[in-house]
């Protein structure tokens, strides 16, 4: 049966205490001095009504008893405990205090008035009155399953079987709450508390210690003095141990890992303080300074003194910071320094000044390279805008500068490259060049991720490294011999460095910070464009370089490649002369090409020969090299002209090509087999592409539909075979330029008249005798002319191309414009009188 008391109240603010607990009450607050003594001495003058059986008086206490109720937030809770005054003493400060054991829960029923209101009155120490409130508190039991005895060891009696699941419930959160305070104090290195709390038996005593816990709440342990069955009440209690173990284990990691950092640094400190005393001994022992030694560098005083601009100081300054709290042993280390030069290395502010003397810059290259007007024109056409522009005060405009992109495509040898470095020297500004031949790996454009062993970055920003400002003339050698491959596409990474709407915010993988290119001249040199994706080309300026005229290469192998060549030779000009005659054979019959290297190479032949000559003896300088001296030295020409000689015979007509080494001339043969050797068919070799096999197709159709209007005997064509070959048959061929030569071919074949030795021809013929235009027109005038062809047929839509071609190539040729095949066989076969008086020689 529950009991009544009638017991003194002391609120505690912010407190709770559990049944077990022993704490202090600090006796220098009046109110609880006040209450101890009101407990101690029981109520004066009160007498006890009678009550009902349980209920005890005040007399029948042996030790003072007084209530303990919790107090949050200022009100005042409905329970508490019952607290035994235990002693009266001094704490070890010297300050008076009670020591009280809270015994048990206790339910507050009713106050029973204060001393004051009845007249008695609790003196304090001092004498002032303080008003002490008696209220009736039932004691509330802690409630467990049926038939548990009261501890863990043996906690179950005999005759209650039935209760076994209830039972073995409360044992196992009690054995279970156990083991987590225990590891928490044990942790805690409080090793003589947790040996306490271990030989604990009862559940509810165990599960009242966590009053001691510090990390439950206020509101928490209110819930716990409310909680009668010891179950639940463990229940609640281990997962609210549980996080705080939880929160414990991180935070001993915390500092445990904290801890070793800092030995570690103290350690490091202290060892890196010993190293530099031991270097500074070295040093005064060697007789060198302590700084020669060292061998860091204050990065972040170079990157607050270079001026860069605000978002790359920004960055470098970030690598600093990771830099010093960096250990010297971490290879991080190094890969931060290495990013930290190239960033330092490069030229952010630096922009060399153009030349804006338009004359001189055009004097500088005309006096480099003979020929090249477009390229020449261009360049000036650049150069005035940008004087125009700095004359007008305009600058830089929406983030971007006035670069340009130029593609240079010709043949090999034409000067190219070497123009890359004329140009530049003409705006004066600094040169680089990029190799891009065979380049398969994109990382080679846009870099590396810093991530990689061996990271640097792209050719771009190393070519502007190397060159030592924002605004060189970059040269993109062979940009048509890249390739790709797993690695990427490098052209694919071109797109936006050569590209002037987007390079002026470049980023290269390996920097990762942006890079203005919109003020760099690229120049890219090909010899195919057909090799160079599409959306690449389309963002470059286009300047095909068709080759040298014959006059133009006498000038390049006097003005330049001589005077080099003698040099080489270990000679002087007053040694050697070579007369231009000597030079313009060189260039027609010894070396047949579109550029200068073969004819380099032969000059270089001569002079050697020379220079053997008069170490043998057998000449005496000065020497002078004239034309008939040529077959002395190189033995005779190599190239002659062969038209007339191949065009002898009926059935072979001379046309005209475009190679990757420049223009070049092809002939077509024919011919038509006797109906008893074979089979009829066309049979076409040569190693012909896709496109000339239609071509040869379309000229035989041609002709069978419209063999009577020109006379031609196409009946026999039924029972008869033709042969079409084009030779050079290791050389592979494709287009439909040779449509017209294919004609002729066949029609001078089944007609029998003779091709004009002196005719050359080019162009795409349809089914309906139209001739269609073709391109590289000036290519295939200039191979015309290096070949000896005076008279040269040409679709009448290519009119226009004329004006490329130099004048001095118009004049020596004689172009007819056609429209239609029986205009070209008019002009290109020979008149059937001389075509009989042919065969009539021929025979005899």
């Amino acid at each position: 049966m529950s009991q009544t008391r009638l017991l003194p109240l002391l609120p505690l603010d912010d407190t709770v205490l559990l049944p077990g607990m022993v704490v202090p009450l600090d006796l220098s607050d009046a109110r609880t001095r006040a209450v101890v003594d009101a407990a101690r001495a029981g109520r004066p003058g009160f007498v006890p009504e009678p009550r009902a059986p349980g209920i005890s008086s005040r007399s029948d206490q042996r030790r003072p008893e007084l209530l303990l109720v919790p107090r949050v937030d200022g009100v005042r809770a409905d329970v508490g405990v019952v607290a035994v005054v235990e002693q009266i003493g001094r704490l070890p400060n010297g300050e008076a205090a009670a020591v009280v054991r809270a015994s048990s829960r206790a339910q507050l029923t009713a106050d029973s008035g204060s001393v004051a209101g009845s007249g008695d009155v609790a003196i304090d120490g001092d004498g002032s009155g303080v008003e002490v409130i008696w209220v009736e508190a039932t004691i509330l039991e802690s409630a467990v399953p049926a038939g548990f005895t009261g501890t863990l060891s043996a906690p179950l009696r005999s005759g209650h079987d039935d209760a076994d699941g209830a039972v073995a419930r409360l044992v196992e959160l009690a054995l279970e709450y156990r083991t987590l305070v225990t590891g928490l104090l044990r942790t805690r290195g409080i090793d003589q508390v947790a040996d306490t709390v271990a030989a604990l038996e009862n559940p509810s005593t165990l599960a009242d210690t966590a009053g001691y816990s510090s990390y439950l709440s206020t509101e928490r342990k209110l819930e716990l003095l409310r909680t009668l069955d010891v179950t639940a009440r463990l229940a609640k209690l281990i997962p609210w141990t549980r996080e705080h173990a939880a929160e414990v284990d991180v935070a001993e990691t915390i500092r445990r890992d904290v801890q070793e950092g800092v030995d570690r640094q103290q350690r490091e400190f202290l060892l890196r303080r010993q190293l530099d005393a031991v270097r500074k001994e070295l040093a005064e022992l060697d007789g060198t300074s302590e700084s020669a030694d060292r061998d860091k560098e204050d990065y972040r005083a170079r990157v607050e003194a270079a001026e860069l601009p605000e978002k790359v100081r920004a960055a470098a300054l970030k690598e600093v910071d990771k830099l010093e709290r960096t250990s010297e042993q971490s290879p991080e280390g190094g890969w931060i320094r290495t990013w930290l030069d190239t960033v330092l290395e490069l030229p952010w502010n630096e922009h060399a000044e153009d030349t804006y003397d338009i004359t001189a810059a055009r004097a500088v290259l005309d006096a480099d390279h003979a020929g090249l007007a477009d390229v020449k024109d261009r360049i000036v056409e650049y150069l005035a805008v940008r004087r125009r522009r700095a004359d007008a005060g305009l600058g830089v405009v929406g983030g971007r500068r006035s670069g340009a992109v130029l593609a240079l495509a010709g043949p090999p040898g034409v000067g190219k490259t070497s123009l890359g470095e004329s140009v530049a020297r003409a705006m004066g500004r600094r040169f680089a060049r990029v190799a891009l031949g065979g380049v398969r790996d994109e990382a080679e454009i846009r870099g590396h991720r810093r991530t990689y062993v061996g990271a640097q970055p792209g050719r771009i920003v190393r070519a502007i490294r190397d060159a030592g400002s924002m605004n060189p003339v970059i040269l993109l050698d062979e940009v048509d011999k890249v390739g790709s491959d797993y690695r990427g596409d490098p052209t694919a990474a071109l797109l936006e460095v050569l590209d002037p709407a987007q390079n002026h915010t470049f980023r290269d993988h390996y920097l990762e910070v942006e890079l203005d290119l919109s003020d760099v001249l690229f120049l890219a040199t090909a010899n195919v464009l057909e090799a160079i994706p599409a959306p690449l080309l389309d963002r470059m300026e286009l300047i095909l370089l068709d080759g040298y005229t014959e006059e133009e290469k006498v000038t390049i192998a006097r003005d330049h490649l001589l005077p080099r060549q003698i040099e080489r030779a270990g000679l002087t000009p007053a040694d050697v002369t070579v007369d231009d005659d000597a030079l313009r054979q060189l260039a027609g019959e010894y070396t047949r090409e579109a550029g200068v290297r073969d004819l380099e190479r032969a000059t270089a032949r001569v002079l050697r020969k020379v220079v053997a000559k008069v170490a043998l003896g057998e000449t005496t300088l000065p020497v002078t090299v004239g034309v008939g001296d040529l077959t002395g030295y190189l033995g005779r020409p190599r190239h002659t002209p062969e038209s007339a000689e191949r065009t002898a015979l009926p059935g072979v007509a001379t046309g005209l090509a475009v190679t990757g080494a420049g223009g070049d001339v092809l002939f077509v043969e024919a011919s038509l087999a006797d109906p008893e050797t074979g089979a009829s068919g066309l049979t076409l070799t040569g190693q012909l592409g896709d496109v000339m096999k239609e071509s040869a197709q379309i000229a035989l159709s041609y002709l069978r539909s419209r063999g009577v209007e020109l006379e031609l005997p196409v009946g026999d064509l039924r029972d008869r075979g033709i042969h079409l070959h084009v030779p050079a048959g290791a050389v592979p061929k494709d287009g439909p330029s040779a449509g017209v030569t294919m004609t002729t071919a066949l029609a001078s074949l089944l007609s029998g008249r003779p091709v004009r030795a002196d005719v050359a021809m080019t162009g795409e013929v349809s089914l309906t005798g139209r001739v269609l235009p073709i391109g590289g027109v000036k290519q295939k005038l200039l191979a015309a002319h290096r070949a000896g062809i005076t008279t040269v047929l040409l679709p009448a839509r290519n009119g226009p191309d004329l004006d490329d071609v130099p004048a001095a190539v118009r004049e020596a040729l004689t172009v007819h414009l056609v429209a239609d095949v029986r205009e070209v066989l008019e002009l290109a076969l020979e008149p059937a009188f001389e075509a009989e008086r042919s065969r009539t020689a021929l025979a005899a």
